[in-house]
């Protein structure tokens, strides 16, 4: 992998880009994050889509592709040199944050560290001007933790960085869509969640983010949350008292073309054959059924609300196959691909971000 030299860039002046430029953050080093990020980045099908930035370890890379013989001889861009104007080849984003051997397969804070230090490394990218979108590989939330980073996953992660104040989970699998109305929290307490307010402004923001996608009208769902949609208070009373009364002021408020709540046995196959554009989920296993029934290992997570696009696989670290070769990357093809059409559709690169 080559050290490469760069003249400095003036995000304010600088050209439009033929192509977007998408942060592919490594992951945890010690999961099959570097195996399925440089799996992805050597696909034609991704160099015609977009310009691959990989933010991680150079040297860790480097040893990966060697051990799996895997496409290896990037140019390096370090911490502190600036991007060049134009950019048509994959680089790495050297950040030598890590120091000793990275086990594979191994939980541990040094890896934890190095992941949440790429992950804050693509929002200053972003805040640059350097990169227009994100894709990130899987990160381990006790590792995480262990590092120093008390966040239960990228999506709260991210927003903190930001300082975004409403953001909701996604779900991207083939033609579903699915936003969660809570994430990584106990069932009872995402039943307690289920509420009018939270519902009205993940309704809310959905709207916002699929016209952001380049949807003009979005149509939206809402999933119940008892069994047959409650059976008009039969088996519940969460989408009388707080569901129903949140679709409609969201119609009579804000315009918003949104329905239900509907069945949960039924919904999703609705949306999945064009019915609709979105549907709101209420909790994560909800959510996340329908999905991987649908496209397992090649849905699509987005993080909706940041200041930019994020998108990420739809799967953890797999220790176990960690460092094997064994690993697939289609999720991650598929996350890189989304993120530079999505980018692409919103007709601009990262907003400002404070960091």
């Amino acid at each position: 992998m080559r050290h490469s030299e760069q003249s400095p860039t003036n995000p304010g002046s600088r050209p439009r880009r033929v192509l977007p430029r998408i942060g592919i953050t490594m992951g945890d080093p010690a999961g099959i994050g570097p195996e399925v990020v440089l799996k992805a980045v050597a696909e034609d099908e991704i160099k015609r889509v977009c310009v691959p930035v990989i933010i991680g370890d150079a040297q860790l890379l480097a040893h990966t592709a060697r051990t799996l013989d895997l496409q290896s001889g990037y140019d390096i861009i370090r911490v502190g040199e600036s991007f060049p104007e134009q950019l048509s080849e994959p680089v790495i984003y050297h950040l030598d944050n890590i120091s000793g051997f990275i086990e594979p397969g191994i939980e541990s804070g040094a890896a934890g560290k190095a992941a949440g230090g790429y992950i804050e490394a693509a929002v200053e990218l972003c805040a640059a001007g350097s990169i227009d979108a994100i894709a990130t590989a899987p990160i381990n939330k006790r590792a995480l933790f262990l590092g120093g980073y008390s966040f239960p996953g990228h999506t709260e992660f991210l927003a903190h960085l930001t300082g975004a104040e409403e953001y909701a989970m996604a779900f991207v699998a083939a033609n579903l869509r699915i936003v969660l109305l809570s994430t990584h929290v106990p069932l009872s307490e995402a039943i307690r969640m289920v509420e009018r307010d939270r519902v009205m402004k993940v309704i809310s923001l959905t709207h916002r983010e699929l016209q952001r996608w380049g949807i003009e009208r979005p149509r939206i769902a809402v999933a119940a949350l008892n069994p047959h949609g409650a059976e008009g208070g039969l088996f519940g009373v969460e989408e009388a008292s707080e569901i129903m009364p949140a679709i409609e002021a969201s119609r009579r408020e804000d315009d918003i073309n949104v329905q239900g709540p509907y069945s949960a046995d039924t919904v999703f196959l609705r949306a999945s054959r064009g019915e609709f554009d979105a549907v709101v989920a209420c909790y994560h296993d909800q959510a996340m059924i329908p999905v991987k029934c649908l496209s397992f290992g090649e849905a699509v997570n987005v993080t909706l609300g940041l200041p930019f696009i994020r998108t990420s696989v739809d799967h953890g670290t797999a220790f176990d196959i960690a460092g094997k070769g064994l690993a697939e990357h289609s999720s991650m093809v598929a996350a890189i691909k989304l993120a530079a059409e999505l980018s692409t559709q919103a007709g601009e690169s990262c907003r400002a971000v404070e960091v």
